[in-house]
């Protein structure tokens, strides 16, 4: 996985144990694309200030994902859920069955928390 996106969804898993300053220098390099002199002068801080804070936050997230290990089950239920998703698919659409896959294909798409619709069985 590329490391802007694991760390964005680390930042969704776990960003509320990080402190309020590590979560705003966080926010401002990975969700909007700041550089670290752009944060530097918005948080009057030093440049090294923000990428020590950054590599001080990179490495308390993935410690915890270590430790609790919260985005790789998600990740693992999502593969299965895609999975499942799948095998739907494959079964015949006839008679009662249909409202029964389509009933099933909604929970698991409101699992998986999937707003567009392009992928539905």
């Amino acid at each position: 996985m590329e490391k802007v996106s694991r760390m964005a969804l680390l930042l969704d898993f776990y960003g509320g144990l990080l402190t309020d300053k590590q979560r705003r220098v966080f926010e401002l390099y990975y969700d909007h694309n700041l550089s670290l002199g752009e944060i530097a002068e918005e948080c009057r801080i030093s440049r090294q200030a923000v990428h020590d804070l950054l590599k001080r936050s990179e490495k308390s997230l993935e410690s915890y994902e270590l430790r609790l290990g919260l985005l790789d089950k998600f990740q693992r239920n999502q593969r299965k859920i895609k999975e499942a998703l799948n095998w739907l698919k494959t079964l015949p659409q006839d008679g009662q069955g249909v409202e029964t896959i389509d009933r099933i294909s909604n929970l698991l798409y409101e699992i998986m928390d999937v707003e567009d619709d392009s992928h539905r069985v």
